[in-house]
């Protein structure tokens, strides 16, 4: 009996002995708990900004962030540490942004971050900057602070922009919605959010491209996609260097475009081809504006005219930003035109039906075959044929 205390003394020994290793000195943990303390002290941070509590943001670290995201009406804010670096006083942190503008997003938009972040005098965290993650998009009220106005059927946001100025998107947003509806029907949001950054650069940081990519594009529309049965949270991005330069009626147009791809965001997707998703969306936008084909699609004309004409529907490379103007140009031209054959011998309906045909399919390989043959009831080489007379008859000169 002698023998087994000794034995479970000895293994008592042992297990202090492998405890001490494991708590160290003083009996906290030797494992590095700046994660959870950051994912803590973030915590705090994002519920001070949804409870518009300045002081307990600042008690968070730097707090210029706060007058920036101020004035945006949130639903939601939270971050996700996902990793923490480096070791002693100062540490970096890469951080998932999620939230949610009251009203009109449902499903989170989410953004990489990365939170820089010192140790203070009584051994805690305190955020020291913040900014976007390498090669993510920045958020609006990272180029400044936001301001906001509030439409019938829209809300815009801008840094930079004076009040009379954003009042202007609402009203254009406010008249795309109804006009997208009588097109596309109801089954949609209803409503837009739209972005105006300071400049092009603003916009280019804003979608996390080269401003190269923009020039020259008046908005763009980004959304988080999700699956099926999650609405995205779609943003109408503007360009406001190219945006000033368009006319009153340009202007309606290409918000109208915008928001025709909020509206047809949950049925576009990987089988859709651009000259669709394109096409329709300046269908949509020059819908009941009296514009002919020549005024809407002058870079085709010349086309024709010089025995040019394109011999096949616009491929998605025809669309990058960055490429030939002219080309792109060609590109959306070719594609309202192939909206527009469908919907002046199909009929509005079926050209919508066709849209959602094409999406539902889920794939590329087959989708615009399938969707012709079941909804227009016509094969590629043919409607490719049809395009490309229709093209000449409605763009060439009267002869003589």
């Amino acid at each position: 009996m002698a023998g087994r205390r000794r034995v479970r003394g000895s293994h008592v020994v042992v297990l202090c002995l492998l405890l001490v290793a494991l708590v160290g000195c003083g009996g906290r943990p030797a494992t590095d708990t700046a994660r959870a303390d950051v994912q803590r002290l973030l915590d705090r941070r994002a519920a001070a900004v949804l409870a518009h509590d300045a002081t307990a943001y600042a008690g968070t670290g730097a707090a210029d962030g706060y007058a920036r995201v101020r004035a945006v009406p949130l639903e939601d804010f939270s971050y996700r540490v996902r990793a923490v670096h480096g070791d002693g006083a100062a540490r970096t942190a890469d951080v998932r942004l999620s939230y949610r503008v009251r009203g009109y997003d449902r499903a989170p938009v989410t953004a990489g971050r990365t939170v820089r972040l010192a140790r203070g005098a009584d051994g805690g965290w305190a955020v020291t900057a913040e900014a976007p993650a390498p090669g993510a998009g920045a958020q609006l009220w990272d180029q400044g602070t936001v301001d906001v106005v509030r439409g019938e059927r829209s809300l815009v946001m801008g840094v930079g922009q004076s009040g009379e100025r954003l009042r202007t998107f609402a009203d254009l947003a406010d008249r795309a919605v109804p006009a997208v509806s009588a097109a596309w029907g109801t089954g949609w949001a209803l409503h837009v959010v739209v972005l105006v950054p300071k400049s092009l650069d603003g916009m280019a940081a804003v979608l996390g491209s080269p401003a190269s990519s923009y020039r020259g594009i008046a908005a763009v529309t980004t959304g988080e996609t999700g699956g099926p049965s999650r609405a995205p949270a779609d943003r109408i991005v503007v360009n406001p260097d190219a945006y000033g330069m368009l006319g009153a009626a340009g202007r309606q147009v290409v918000l109208t475009h915008e928001t025709t791809h909020v509206a047809t965001r949950a049925h576009t997707n990987g089988a859709t081809p651009l000259w669709l998703s394109e096409g329709y969306a300046d269908y949509v936008g020059y819908r009941g504006t009296g514009r002919t084909p020549a005024e809407v699609a002058p870079e085709l004309v010349g086309a024709v005219a010089g025995g040019n004409a394109p011999a096949a529907l616009p491929a998605d490379a025809d669309f990058g930003f960055s490429g030939d103007a002219v080309r792109l140009a060609e590109a959306y031209e070719g594609g309202w035109l192939a909206c527009r054959m469908i919907a002046g011998r199909w009929g509005e309906e079926r050209l919508d039906a066709f849209y959602r045909a094409v999406g539902a399919h889920g794939k590329r390989a087959g989708a615009v075959e399938g969707a012709l043959r079941d909804v227009l009831g016509t094969s590629l080489a043919d409607f490719t044929a049809d395009w490309r007379q229709y093209v000449h008859d409605q763009l060439a000169a009267p002869a003589g």
